[in-house]
């Protein structure tokens, strides 16, 4: 049933808990419903709002919010090694993970604990310890708002990279997700390239779906704030990617600085912006409502009260310590509206 709410408070719906109001908010179950509403309002500006919870509202929103509500799980196909899964987009991604884990498929468990819906996952090419969304993903349903049709694309077709879609980009205020559709397996693929995963892993008796799921929930718990307690979106900052040369003058500089090769890409190194942050003085820093995690330090938490324009800004003075410090650029994972 196509649900319409206007003039609705976003507080409860974004991770933030930043108090700004949407003029319109529209659940739908269907892409049927979502293409009547479309032909009758005709809105010139919209957004797609899963779980809020990597979404900044800087302002009232003075457009349409769907919010789709399909939360379904359906086996395609089962051939013994591996199954292919289509999850609708208002399934709870952790939920999915652990369905796998429970079913002894493998390929999602190192994101366990990302809080996310499934549909918002393949936007921002969700990934954490080694593993990215992208790997499991086969295809991709979405409503086309130009066409007025269900789509069907492809993975390779997706334009994944890190933190990067398609959907970023080219579609971005075309496709609204509906589904998404995985192939997970039953032969063990331990993806245990982090340290600390190890160690917890090796502590609760080796390699198992089971033991990697806990131990990335159990190092995701002592890391990052309940945004039920704490608001915030988990990692505010994506990693920055620098020229080969830049990283290596910062570790002639820095001997003890994370930097990660890049995957197909000689001339570029991945940097951790959490460490970069943290040595810019700031782990811990807060000015009136809004800081920086104690414990981690890519969080921004709204310590109750922020605006989210209070958030935007804080944020964009983290950035100007640690260029300023560093000469390194560090931009927003999240959405800013």
């Amino acid at each position: 049933m196509k649900r319409i709410y206007n003039n609705i408070n976003l507080e409860k719906r974004n991770s933030f808990g930043v108090k700004q109001e949407a003029r319109t908010l529209v659940e739908f179950d269907t892409a049927e419903e979502l293409k009547s509403y479309l032909e009758e309002a005709k809105p010139s500006k919209w957004y797609v709002l899963g779980a809020g919870n990597n979404t900044l509202f800087t302002a009232d929103y003075d457009g349409v919010l769907f919010a789709p509500t399909a939360s379904s799980r359906t086996i395609l196909e089962d051939d013994g090694e591996s199954v292919v899964v289509r999850v609708e987009a208002a399934h709870d991604w952790d939920e999915f993970v652990a369905w796998s884990v429970d079913n002894g498929l493998w390929g999602i468990e190192n994101l366990s604990a990302i809080p996310s819906s499934v549909g918002a996952a393949p936007v921002q090419n969700i990934g954490a310890y080694g593993a990215e969304v992208k790997d499991a993903i086969t295809a991709i349903d979405y409503f086309d708002v130009d066409k007025m049709e269900v789509v069907r694309i492809k993975c390779e077709e997706c334009g994944f990279g890190y933190r990067e879609s398609v959907f970023k980009h080219e579609l971005r205020g075309v496709a609204i997700i509906l589904a998404v559709e995985f192939k997970l397996h039953r032969t063990p693929t331990p993806n245990l390239g982090y340290g600390d995963v190890i160690k917890e892993v090796e502590a609760r008796g080796g390699a198992t779906l089971k033991n990697i799921r806990e131990a990335i929930c159990a190092i995701r718990a002592s890391k990052l704030p309940d945004p039920k307690v704490l608001g915030n979106a988990g990692s505010f900052f994506k990693n920055p990617i620098v020229p080969r040369i830049v990283a290596e003058r910062l570790l002639n500089e820095y001997p003890s600085m994370p930097c990660y090769t890049v995957p197909n890409r000689d001339d570029v190194m991945k940097l951790a912006a959490g460490w970069l942050i943290d040595q810019s003085g700031l782990k811990g820093y807060r000015e009136g409502h809004v800081g920086v995690h104690d414990r981690q330090a890519l969080v921004l938490v709204n310590h109750g009260g922020a605006t989210g324009g209070e958030m935007l800004h804080f944020a964009e003075f983290v950035c100007s310590v640690v260029k300023g410090k560093f000469g390194v650029e560090i931009a927003p994972e999240v959405n800013i509206l």
